[in-house]
């Protein structure tokens, strides 16, 4: 006997037409600092005196996260859930509150406004290249606010990328932003050398983090366009995370050309990026990301596998692999010349 269907409601629609207000709750609270006055468990009028809001607006904000699951309450007093307590606590080492200056950034914002027309034009409404411009400062904020993000990916990485402890090796990180993907490696493998490439005031960034994680003594940089500038040659590893998706498929196909031709005989390419299903609407993380390419960038894209085969093959490469990195959405594709 089938089971009754449910009715049709309007829940999605109301749901989805007023998200702004989860954001714009998470925004309040991530500025205010809240969930770090929360800590260990607060009531409204101790958390409303840590924050310097009366007491009514931080009760009604408590009690919204509470409500979309970033707090619970129990007796009048709030607390942190465990990702809250992990993510968003200043106290922990993986807050990643800051990167709501590179997520929620007035650009991210206006990329998003009259989207229909975007949809029309077929290309994202920011002036120039969007994210893809030349030395665009978005990749400052999102290098200096995402790296906590990054970080399970990339300790993953590195746990799944095998070196000859006995013999120096060679890791080019291309797009580097904070560094981290390339630094973790670093720290796994005292053998290895990063050479790092990205727009000069990012690689600010990637060089600070490299000093203090301990590895500046074996991090190089290359400063500029990846599309134009010169890799060098002789590299183990190639390091491609998250940047392929911000083009088309023959400019992709172009740049793993010149990463195959920078490679050791025997190199790897190594890419981090949200894999959609051959359907494209699955699994729902990697399968949304298109649209934020559809709206940052001329021609991005989240592409399936079989097209990530097809553009290594077409730049040289002899096969690929498609690898989980569970718990993290991404997904890593490994490239063999």
């Amino acid at each position: 006997m089938n089971e009754p269907s449910q009715p049709p409601s309007p829940a999605l629609f109301f749901g989805t037409a007023q998200a702004f207000r989860r954001t714009a709750a998470l925004r309040a609270a991530v500025d205010l600092d809240l969930f770090s006055a929360i800590g260990g468990g607060a009531s409204a009028p101790e958390a409303a005196s840590k924050i310097g809001a009366p007491e009514r607006s931080t009760r009604i904000l408590c009690d919204y996260l509470t409500v979309i699951g970033f707090l619970t309450k129990q007796a009048g007093r709030y607390a942190l859930t465990a990702d809250s307590a992990m993510f968003l606590d200043k106290a922990s080492p993986a807050c990643v509150g800051d990167s709501l200056r590179f997520l929620l950034s007035p650009m991210m914002e206006s990329a998003f406004a009259g989207f229909a027309e975007t949809v029309r034009r077929g290309r994202t409404p920011l002036d120039g290249q969007g994210l893809v411009s030349s030395e665009n400062p978005a990749w400052v904020d999102f290098a200096r606010g995402m790296a906590p993000l990054m970080m399970l990916a990339a300790r993953l990485i590195s746990q799944r990328i095998e070196f000859d402890p006995d013999q120096p090796a060679r890791v080019l990180d291309i797009a580097a932003g904070h560094g981290m993907f390339g630094i973790t490696i670093a720290q796994r493998n005292p053998n290895v050398e990063v050479t790092a490439l990205d727009w000069p005031k990012v690689l600010e960034v990637a060089r600070e983090n490299a000093e203090t994680f301990g590895v500046a003594g074996r991090y190089r940089t290359i400063a500029g366009d990846a599309f134009k500038v010169n890799f060098g040659s002789g590299y183990d590893v190639v390091l491609l995370t998250n940047i392929l998706h911000h083009f088309d498929i023959p400019a992709c196909t172009s740049l793993l050309r010149k990463v195959a031709a920078a490679l050791k005989p025997a190199g790897r390419a190594v890419t981090l990026e949200f894999v959609p299903n051959e359907d494209r609407v699955s699994p729902p993380v990697a399968a949304e990301f298109s649209l934020t390419m559809l709206a940052t960038t001329p021609s991005g894209d989240a592409y399936t596998f079989s097209q990530y085969e097809q553009m290594f093959s077409e730049a040289g490469f002899a096969r690929s692999e498609l690898h989980s990195l569970s718990p993290d959405p991404q997904q890593l594709v490994i490239s063999y010349m």
